[in-house]
């Protein structure tokens, strides 16, 4: 069953130019942990324990760091370049903790074409939190199917 009737975009390799960007918010709440490690079984006490994760230096619990990360396959799945797009690899870098409450704004932008039998593009990946704090930095890699 189809929960999401959300359609992907559809931009062809020709459609892309360097410097595109596409972006979205997400609020991140207490339910997208537990169904995340429902998922996974990763059930860390920092994600689920406000007292140790202060313990430990932080603020409350805190997000998984693929949850955080996940959030990119929306932005390439469904908006640049969406519908055309098979999600190869991807580099990260954990810069800050996200907290429950905290809104993201997850954004790509096209660093590169690599034409050929094989047309890809590598995209710059950063999520940011409400302050404007990058939580998330990395790049990209998408073949575009043609």
């Amino acid at each position: 069953m189809n929960k999401n009737p959300a359609k992907p975009v559809f931009l062809g390799f020709k459609d892309i130019e360097v410097g595109r960007e596409a972006l979205f918010t997400r609020t991140v709440t207490e339910q997208d942990i537990d169904r995340f490690a429902e998922i996974t079984g990763d059930y860390n006490p920092l994600h689920f324990d406000d007292d140790y994760a202060r313990r430990e230096q932080f603020d409350g619990r805190i997000l998984p760091g693929l949850l955080t990360a996940s959030f990119i396959s929306r932005l390439i799945g469904m908006l640049l370049p969406g519908k055309q797009a098979l999600y190869l690899s991807q580099e990260i870098k954990f810069v800050k903790p996200v907290y429950t409450g905290d809104t993201l704004l997850i954004k790509g932008t096209v660093l590169e074409k690599i034409p050929g039998k094989k047309n890809k593009i590598v995209l710059q990946t950063e999520i940011k939190n409400q302050h404007d704090a990058v939580v998330l930095a990395g790049s990209a890699r998408i073949l575009i199917r043609s």
